[in-house]
């Protein structure tokens, strides 16, 4: 199979192969819950006609091969073609269409942004769930408001370096555009990497810190490392604390390539997906906080 034929595969019919269906189809477009990540609301689309994606949450998209690769962490193209040939795909060509591009999906999803403090009482009670108190997560995230398909909507918004935010509710994880990693710089010899801010808040939460004295990455998604590798590099030490799941097994192959001392983390909570999860389970959870009326 080379790179045309591969690109003329059905990316619809890829994704049914591996089990995941569209929740919706609106004409060419089907809306998908994101495989590359958790969520409930459909925020991923395929147009079937194009033969593209685009995941607003990620601020991500592609063709096939650009997908194959995040999915099943693929570094070249060589690697995606021998994937694909295992499979006996029908190969179509792709209808072209002049006045239609790939940008025409990147029109945003996610609109009327409004960023306040943290004062809703859903999200007040789901920061309860997580386990971790209310006045750590204020001083790192907001309560942003947000519209997706003309339905408004809010979350939990931790800000990345493009200025952006990261959306945690309890039915959604996505960001605005565009998807980028945190840093916090301390000047220190050592840094933490987190997968997610939950993980982040977490650690905070376990050592009873408002701040930590080492570097800070927090990766916002496993797929954001390449953006994060160049920052690891500056530090002597790197103590990573990724997802106990294949993408995080090979983030800290990745971070261990361009850091001899990194110190893996994550078998503090290896009987759980991540460090929330760990704090969920070893944490009772307490008395909601009250919010502020708005």
């Amino acid at each position: 199979m080379n790179t045309q034929q591969a690109k003329n595969i059905q990316i619809t019919d890829y994704l049914e192969r591996l089990g995941i269906n569209p929740k919706r189809i609106k004409s060419d477009d089907y809306w998908y819950c994101s495989p590359l990540r958790q969520e409930s609301t459909p925020s991923f689309k395929v147009n079937n006609r194009l033969n593209i994606w685009y995941d607003f949450g990620l601020g991500k998209g592609g063709n096939i091969i650009d997908l194959v690769m995040l999915l099943h962490n693929l570094n070249d193209v060589s690697a995606v073609l021998k994937h694909l040939s295992k499979d006996n795909f029908s190969i179509s060509p792709v209808k072209k269409d002049d006045s239609s591009s790939f940008q025409q999906q990147k029109e945003p999803l996610i609109t009327n942004i409004r960023i306040l403090p943290i004062n809703n009482p859903a999200l007040i009670k789901y920061i309860n769930n997580r386990r971790i108190s209310l006045d750590i997560v204020r001083l790192y995230c907001k309560e942003i408001h947000y519209s997706i398909g003309g339905r408004k909507y809010f979350a939990v918004g931790f800000k990345n370096d493009s200025g952006s935010y990261e959306l945690s509710n309890p039915n959604f994880k996505g960001s605005t555009p565009p998807k980028d990693i945190t840093t916090i710089s301390k000047n220190n010899d050592s840094c933490f990497v987190f997968e997610g801010f939950w993980d982040f808040l977490s650690y905070l939460e376990l050592k009873n810190l408002k701040s930590a004295k080492q570097d800070i990455i927090v990766l916002n998604s496993v797929v954001n490392l390449p953006k994060a590798l160049e920052f690891i590099k500056q530090h002597n030490e790197v103590y990573s604390f990724m997802d106990n799941d294949p993408a995080g097994r090979k983030a800290k192959e990745d971070i261990r390539l361009v850091r001899k001392k990194h110190f893996d983390q994550s078998k503090l909570y290896e009987k759980f997906k991540d460090l929330n999860e760990y704090l969920c389970n070893i944490k009772p959870i307490q008395k909601q906080a009250k919010g502020r009326r708005m």
